[in-house]
């Protein structure tokens, strides 16, 4: 089980949730990631969940994850001024079932 983990929160356009569901299908493994979820919210608003076998791997891949997320920024909205098109939050993992 991974000891770290990061959830982004995604709102998008509704008439690009095809292509951003089709993103994801091409988004790389990357180094320490043990689990990815892509959860549906609402209508158009999503949440991708990725648990980590370490803090230090999550740091490793953020310039590669912020290369995918320019490959659908485009498809998505602003949530507010103060965050912009994600709501990206980390941290250990403190309890699993």
């Amino acid at each position: 089980m991974g000891e770290f983990a990061n959830s982004v929160r995604f709102s998008v356009k509704p008439d690009c949730v095809s292509e951003f569901l089709a993103a994801f299908d091409q988004m790389e493994k990357w180094t320490g990631l043990e689990s990815h979820r892509l959860v549906q919210t609402g209508e158009t608003s999503f949440v991708s969940f990725g648990e980590w076998e370490s803090e230090a791997a999550l740091v490793a891949a953020r310039p590669s994850m912020i290369a995918f997320l320019d490959t659908f920024r485009g498809f998505l909205e602003e949530i507010s001024p103060a965050l912009g098109v994600t709501d990206p939050v980390s941290g250990a993992i403190v309890k699993s079932r």
